[in-house]
């Protein structure tokens, strides 16, 4: 069944009526389980093992998300070239829209496609390429439109690349998300987290937060400072928050945040959160402002289910 003829609630009426859920960590989860390498996590596991990656599809689901994800995190050209994988942008992008799809219609979620940064914006290439990357990225979830319900921006680390990436993503005319891996030092630039949310407001996106990289206590102060800064300008775009599922409080005045830790990416079990510190941390965001509350890295089935239960249920 499509999702005219299911008559789906889009993103947009969702956030009217109420928080949404976000699904939760792949690259690094698929990895625990044995189908993703540490270190690259590209997304050829959508071709390679696909009956893993829908399970675990279908585990956010199951606990509560109404959106699930494309699992292709980092399918961008530079990136697929540096890890020697062979499979083009266009193939697991379009995969990846295949597997969300099937799996939501098992349920009432929305399928989401996500863009990520690109290296040739980091090595300081032209414009011009940086938006043929984006393009690529795009040209997937432009083809698959029809299973398709909203695009995100995810993980980027510069102001002015996600700018390019939002503006190239207006051409698929579908409502766009995007969220930035920043913290209190905002971004890699040094751009702070004030001018770093109202830019992203500027954009024109429809949904605007952060993602990865910090802990709860780190997000929600940021998130705030995100709040404060479109508040004084008067602009009224919902927040989005989807952090990091293990707490690594040290890192909070860093740019690189967990990436720094010395259990980095193998031995990260003893900072993992408890169900319990998601309940705290969900209500808070909700709060704060967050509309869309989700997770990245970390945040495992089990604790999406808290979030549901905490912001669903009882907001």
């Amino acid at each position: 069944m499509s999702k005219t003829t299911a008559q789906k609630k889009g993103l947009l009426e969702r956030l009217k009526e109420g928080p949404v859920v976000g699904d939760g960590s792949m690259c690094m989860t698929l990895e625990k389980r044995g189908y993703c390498r540490a270190g690259q996590w590209t997304p050829e596991a959508v071709l390679e093992y696909p009956d893993a990656v829908k399970q675990l599809l279908r585990e956010y689901l199951r606990a509560g998300a109404d959106v699930l994800q494309t699992p292709c995190y980092a399918s961008s050209d530079g990136r697929l070239k540096r890890a020697n994988i062979t499979y083009t942008t266009a193939e697991l992008n379009e995969a990846a829209c295949e597997m969300a799809h099937e799996i939501a219609q098992e349920g009432n979620a929305l399928v989401c496609g996500g863009l990520t940064p690109v290296m040739s914006y980091s090595k300081g290439e032209d414009e011009t390429i940086v938006r043929g990357e984006f393009e690529s990225q795009l040209a997937g979830f432009i083809k698959r439109r029809d299973i398709i319900d909203f695009i995100l921006a995810e993980f980027f680390g510069y102001i002015g690349e996600l700018e390019i990436c939002v503006d190239v993503m207006k051409k698929a005319k579908m409502p766009i998300a995007c969220t930035m891996r920043i913290g209190p030092l905002g971004d890699l630039n040094g751009v702070s987290v004030e001018e770093c949310a109202v830019r992203m407001a500027k954009t024109g996106a429809d949904l605007i937060g952060i993602n990865c990289l910090f802990d709860f206590d780190t997000c929600l102060k940021t998130l705030k400072r995100m709040r404060d800064a479109l508040d004084k300008e008067g602009l009224k775009t919902p927040l989005m928050c989807q952090p990091l599922g293990w707490r690594c409080p040290e890192t909070t005045n860093t740019k690189k945040g967990y990436l720094l830790l010395p259990e980095f990416p193998f031995a990260l079990e003893s900072r993992q959160v408890s169900r319990f510190e998601v309940h705290k941390f969900a209500r808070e965001a909700y709060n704060l402002g967050a509309r869309y509350i989700g997770g990245c890295c970390g945040m495992e089935p089990h604790h999406i289910r808290a979030i549901a239960q905490e912001v669903i249920k009882t907001f």
